[in-house]
């Protein structure tokens, strides 16, 4: 794969692939080659916030109160999200440069700023609670920490290769790689939050956390369609081989984030981490059938029911999936259907 030229006269504005196709690089919305992308695009847009339209003061006033271990787990939650989403910005805007397709070049651009957002949230909090010195300590701690790095290295293993290497299968991995990013491994920190706030504890943040997470929601389900179009579209990428690598790999980041949670999560009174574990594997399952695939994991439905609020069918907006055309509908967190729900 080359990156595409920023100009294309001679080709059509209607792009004839996601990649390596043909388009002249002139985004008409109402000529596209995936009318639902437009629609896809608003549900964006319609997402649209910022952190500093929450305000903290309430979680200044309550975070004296939480106990040192939630706190310390408050805090180590928080800057690894933050690494996490990290990641995701450029590598968003580094496959800009190879996708055909204006207006997924454009949804992927959306995309990435709502990573920037994601990313600056989390210091937004950490500058509400605690002073630089400690929020530098804590940021260096996520770096070093030997559970993250093992986590990372799935994610960054994929998003190295298509840097060094951007062909269509690498591009293929990095997709499944940011749907396990996205999708599952931001799950275990969610959690604990929305724990916090059942319990009427430091709400503001967890509110933050819900936006986030709906945003997270909806990246992982473009990516999927994504991938499905890409294989669809690229029938040599669509083999057994790529398949069982979407289970593996899958699987693998169920046992990764099990591990992360059993050890970030293990003196929390109040979440039970067995069935976190199948609440991980329910995750999964619903990944795995965005993708098309049939359930890995024992079909169950959701066994953390608490967060039921924060669920897919809660807070997605019109997402039509291309292959199954399937509508869904999405509300933000309010007083009316928010926490007091919990």
């Amino acid at each position: 794969m080359a990156k595409i030229k920023l100009l294309n006269p001679s080709y059509p504005n209607k792009s004839t692939g996601i990649i390596n196709g043909h388009s002249s690089g002139i985004l008409n919305w109402n000529d596209i080659a995936y009318p639902q992308m437009y629609d896809f695009y608003h549900v964006l847009l319609s997402n649209f916030w910022k952190a500093q339209e929450i305000n903290m003061q309430d979680d200044i006033k309550q975070w004296d109160q939480l106990t040192a271990k939630e706190k310390d787990v408050f805090l180590r939650i928080n800057t690894q999200l933050a690494s996490l989403d990290s990641l995701q910005t450029p590598t968003m805007t580094q496959v800009m440069d190879y996708v055909t397709d204006s207006s997924f070049k454009a949804i992927f651009a959306v995309i990435a700023q709502q990573e920037a957002v994601h990313n600056e949230s989390y210091s937004y909090v950490l500058s509400s609670l605690v002073p630089l010195s400690e929020q530098i300590m804590r940021f260096n701690e996520a770096k070093n920490d030997p559970l993250v790095q093992k986590r990372n290295e799935l994610i960054l293993e994929a998003y190295d290769s298509f840097c060094r290497n951007p062909t269509p299968q690498n591009l293929f991995y990095l997709g499944v790689n940011s749907i396990i990013l996205e999708g599952i491994y931001f799950y275990a920190g969610f959690a604990f939050f929305y724990h916090l706030a059942r319990q009427q504890k430091m709400v503001k943040t967890s509110t933050m956390i819900s936006y986030i997470q709906r945003d997270e929601m909806q990246h992982a389900y473009f990516v999927s369609q994504f991938i499905r179009i890409l294989l669809d579209e690229n029938p040599e990428l669509n083999t057994k081989e790529n398949i069982q690598y979407i289970y593996s790999t899958l699987s693998r980041a169920v046992e990764l984030e099990k591990e992360w949670a059993h050890h970030i999560l293990k003196d929390i009174e109040g979440i039970d981490l067995e069935e976190y574990d199948a609440y991980v594997e329910y995750l999964a399952n619903k990944r795995l059938r965005q993708l098309g695939l049939e359930n890995h994991y024992e079909e169950q439905i959701n066994p953390m029911p608490w967060i039921q609020v924060f669920s897919d069918e809660m807070m997605n907006e019109t997402k039509s999936d291309f292959f199954e055309q399937k509508s869904r509908t999405y509300s933000k967190v309010t007083h009316s259907n928010g926490f007091d729900e919990l």
